[in-house]
């Protein structure tokens, strides 16, 4: 990606003010083309790279990164500063506020981004490295989606390359996995395979499954369209103990079951029915002390 830069600098060396349109640009094959989701606030971030500014700023209907979604938690809160690879979590774990391209390419180059709302005065929320950052909190934010399904195979062979041979169709036929839970075989001999997809790829990929169950060999799958997925963010994670402790005693009380687990070094997800999100998001919240 660049941007011709000269013409627009002469322009505004001679007063102009320069209103460049985003969500478009040029293909390497000359063609007028658009950048995709998110593609306004890539346009934003690449004109503060391309004239080397101090930050840029994103203005949106809200004002600023909030811990969670306000629509389903009426005490969230907005978020002073926030780290690239906190947001580039949140925002690929269901918050809308900024998209993943946009904040990756920020995080690459090192850009700032200011999120500001357009009907608000208020400072918003700073997109910055995690080095400019004071964490008082172990936890920054809850994210979620309700876009998720979950599929066991039970009965499959208990032996080398049988997860290859599960995933390797899917991914061929780009189908993204997420979570994925293997239960040990108490007789070496057969286990149970658990992953989560996106809602819309479950037909797809149970198509996919049968199709090549002859090299699988399972005994039957189960499906589970009504799940959802909720995670905890934050960096201070990193240099905190008991953050996993914290987050599935805080679910077992509200008597929230996990269907599975996934983790990295600043976030821990958990899938749960799909009817105990709200739940789970506020009891999270509230644990962590971001109310």
């Amino acid at each position: 990606m660049k941007i011709k830069t000269d013409g627009i600098l002469s322009f505004i060396s001679d007063g102009g003010i320069a209103v460049i349109a985003g969500f478009q640009g040029i293909s390497k094959d000359n063609r007028i083309t658009t950048l995709g989701r998110g593609g306004s606030d890539l346009s934003a971030v690449a004109v503060a790279k391309f004239f080397k500014t101090d930050s840029c700023e994103i203005y949106t209907d809200v004002e600023g990164v909030l811990t969670t979604d306000p629509s389903i938690h009426k005490k969230a809160k907005k978020i002073d500063k926030i780290s690239y690879e906190e947001m580039l979590e949140m925002a690929s774990l269901g918050a809308k506020v900024m998209q993943p391209i946009s904040v990756q390419t920020s995080m690459i180059d090192d850009i700032p981004i200011h999120v500001r709302s357009v009907f608000s005065e208020k400072v918003g929320t700073t997109i910055t490295s995690q080095s400019k950052i004071d964490y008082k909190k172990v936890v920054t934010g809850i994210a979620y989606s309700k876009n998720d399904a979950k599929v066991t195979l039970v009965g499959v062979a208990d032996k080398p390359g049988v997860a290859a041979e599960i995933f390797e169709p899917l991914g061929k036929n780009n189908i993204n996995i997420d979570m994925v839970i293997q239960t040990a075989a108490s007789d070496g001999k057969k286990t149970d395979v658990t992953f989560t997809i996106k809602r819309e790829d479950l037909l797809k990929t149970l198509k996919l499954i049968e199709k090549n169950n002859q090299h699988l060999n399972y005994e039957k799958i189960i499906r589970d369209d009504k799940v959802s997925k909720v995670s905890i963010i934050g960096a201070g994670m990193v240099a905190n103990p008991g953050v996993v402790h914290k987050m599935f005693s805080a679910l077992g009380r509200e008597q929230i079951n996990i269907l599975a687990i996934s983790t990295s070094e600043i976030k821990i997800s958990v899938l749960v029915h799909e009817n105990m999100t709200q739940k789970a998001v506020k009891a999270l919240h509230k644990k962590f002390e971001l109310d």
